[in-house]
């Protein structure tokens, strides 16, 4: 076994599908890969101050896109060899024993993870938020998604309630 839990001889393929998996990368490369793709695009979020249009079209687009193109592959490759459901935590976490099921998952959350970046970003642009205030909402986003997105929406209404007082004084 590898420091990854794939073996060696790379007979992960075997027990993934029953047969050779017709797979372009291995799962651990597959893993690295993505990772390198969300990166950038969150790079491309922290220049997205100077760079707004190519910020939205490296993160907003293209590395979401081809991060689902990789979620569906693999969705498709594996899914209906995995053991699991949805009718419960237990089955859901038998989803997560295929390494090729959790490799998606994982995916799944990098390209998420990166609209809701994005989606922040543009946000703060389109109301003219100090991009200082956003980047802390921009790394909880990059870490724990869904609370980088609620720090970002407490942060418009704060600055929404502010304004509305100002203009009612």
């Amino acid at each position: 076994m590898t420091s990854t839990g794939f073996p060696r001889d790379q007979s992960w393929r075997r027990q993934e599908t029953g047969s050779p998996a017709k797979i372009i990368l291995p799962p651990e490369a597959a893993f690295s890969a993505a990772n390198s793709l969300a990166l950038a695009g969150w790079v491309a979020l922290l220049a997205s101050p100077r760079f707004p249009r190519a910020a939205q079209a490296v993160a907003g687009a293209a590395a979401p896109l081809l991060l689902s193109i990789a979620y569906t592959g693999i969705i498709l490759a594996s899914w209906t060899r995995a053991e699991g459901g949805f009718g419960s935590l237990a089955e859901v976490m038998r989803l997560f024993d295929s390494p090729l099921v959790a490799l998606a998952g994982w995916i799944h959350y990098l390209a998420f993870d990166l609209l809701v970046g994005a989606a922040i970003a543009r946000g703060a642009r389109e109301e003219a938020i100090a991009f200082v205030l956003v980047i802390p909402c921009l790394v909880l986003a990059f870490l724990f998604g869904p609370a980088g997105f609620l720090a970002f929406a407490a942060l418009r209404w704060t600055r929404r309630a502010a304004r509305a007082a100002t203009i009612q004084e």
